[in-house]
């Protein structure tokens, strides 16, 4: 694969970084007033209106094959369903940034069941590149002025993560021949399908939105969902799991910056220190090497 390419995947995992560390910030505010799966029903219901619109555009066609409707479905459903029903609980009962934080351990939990899998071995380099990923997120999140939080969402987050890194490998045993536009699509309706029983047993009470909720909603649909979701199954096709997983490190640095800014925090040395580690080792572990290297 050529470098050009590489680097635009390298682009689109900052673009996916900073949607998906605001979205922490959204989906706060929006459980304010939605129960967490009834969210995440409305956020993809906007996600699915808005990629056939990408895939006109683009001259990008939907079409699935009935032979690979299963594995999108149980992609859909660790990937989609379960994550979301994980994540959204756990953002219930932790602050965004204690939230964001455990996400940030999806890079090991990648590089070790790679590792088990396919018996493969990083460079050195990615390897540094994700240890000093992981110490940067800890040393960010030291001086957290956060609440006591719920013991039980810390468990919630955890297994948002586990579903994250079996859906990257999921998504992997998918045809290549397919857009990724088309996974991307499919993979969002089936979650959303799936996630029906779960929000049924909710019993969400159906009020006037307020606008602040409605515009945080439509931007977990369109870019945490729709263009999230799309860009990030390009950078997997085209980094692999290891090296596009890395980005998820930068997640906690962008919601503690949106938090800096939307709700007024201040940022601790240590914490800008931790920040620029985590930025550090996203370029050792995602810069393209040489095939000698």
């Amino acid at each position: 694969m050529d470098k050009k390419k590489e680097n635009l995947a390298a682009f689109y995992g900052i673009i996916v970084s900073v949607f998906w560390g605001l979205t922490f910030l959204s989906v706060k505010v929006a459980l304010t007033e939605l129960q967490p799966m009834t969210l995440a029903i409305v956020r993809f219901l906007i996600a699915l209106v808005f990629l056939p619109i990408i895939a006109f555009a683009t001259h990008t066609s939907l079409a699935l094959k009935k032979k690979d409707i299963p594995m999108v479905a149980l992609s859909s459903f660790v990937g989609i369903t379960l994550y979301f029903f994980f994540e959204n609980n756990g953002i219930m009962r932790l602050s965004a940034t204690e939230s964001s934080i455990i996400i940030g351990a999806i890079p090991i939990l990648t590089l070790i069941i790679e590792m088990i899998l396919h018996h493969s071995r990083p460079t050195a380099l990615v390897a540094i590149g994700v240890l000093f990923s992981f110490i940067g997120i800890v040393l960010m999140v030291i001086k957290s002025e956060a609440a006591k939080s719920s013991p039980v969402g810390y468990f919630y987050m955890i297994g948002a993560a586990f579903s994250w890194v079996a859906y990257s490998f999921l998504t992997r045993s998918i045809p290549s021949s397919y857009s990724r536009l088309s996974i991307t699509f499919w993979q969002i309706f089936f979650g959303m399908v799936f996630c029906i029983p779960f929000a049924l047993s909710e019993g969400q009470h159906f009020t006037k939105l307020s606008t602040t909720v409605v515009l945080n909603v439509l931007f977990l649909g369109i870019c945490g969902s729709a263009l999230g979701y799309w860009l990030y199954v390009i950078m997997i096709d085209r980094l692999g799991e290891t090296r596009s997983s890395v980005f998820i490190n930068l997640i906690p640095v962008v919601s503690a910056v949106g938090s800096y800014f939307v709700l007024g925090e201040r940022l601790a040395a240590l914490q800008l220190f931790g920040g620029s580690l985590t930025v550090a080792g996203v370029f050792l572990a995602t810069t393209p090497r040489s095939r000698k290297a």
